[in-house]
């Protein structure tokens, strides 16, 4: 991540909310995160813990209490600088947090997706469907955008569905399954 980039879209986060909101602000380029795609830039914000009580530090109560008293700047995010990035997610403060990679195992967040990153978001007859990726299997994904095949991991794995299909092996498998389903039912 170009250094320049990532500090003006520090200085723009930090811009939209008072100061001493925050204890980190992480710029994420491709590579400084497994959740970044090739070409995109994401915002991870570490919200200060200031004087709040340790205890559910990392709880939704939390997340939501800093999402409703701080709703102005996450509008002014949206309004300005969002639509250049992928997402802003935000996370309590802690050093277990701040561990690179991001272990998204760690207590809740609040992720704001901003650019689109797929041209079938909110597409009629469309389903979102959510899966993790292992190391492998993610290199292999985003190889395939670095080399020109999709622009997106979706796009990819749409790509990757479509080649299945188109394989006469595939038809085969889907009478198979209907005639499992068709005796089903008999039984």
């Amino acid at each position: 991540m170009d250094e320049a980039v990532a500090e003006s879209v520090r200085e723009r986060v930090l811009s939209v909310f008072p100061e001493g909101t925050f204890a980190w602000v992480d710029v994420l380029g491709y590579g400084d995160d497994p959740a970044v795609e090739p070409g995109d830039t994401a915002v991870r914000v570490f919200i200060d813990r200031a004087s709040r009580p340790e205890e559910d530090w990392g709880s939704k109560s939390t997340i939501d209490a800093f999402a409703e008293a701080n709703e102005e700047g996450i509008g002014k995010l949206h309004e300005g600088l969002l639509p250049s990035i992928a997402w802003v997610e935000f996370v309590p403060d802690s050093p277990a947090a701040r561990v690179r990679p991001y272990d998204q195992s760690f207590g809740m967040t609040r992720k704001f997706l901003g650019k689109r990153s797929d041209v079938m978001d909110g597409a009629r007859g469309g389903t979102r469907v959510g899966t993790w990726l292992g190391p492998a299997d993610l290199a292999t994904v985003d190889a395939l955008i670095m080399a020109g095949v999709a622009s997106t991991r979706s796009e990819v794995i749409r790509w990757a569905l479509g080649r299945i299909r188109e394989n006469p092996v595939y038809t085969q498998l889907e009478a198979r399954v209907r005639e499992t389903g068709e005796l089903r039912v008999q039984l």
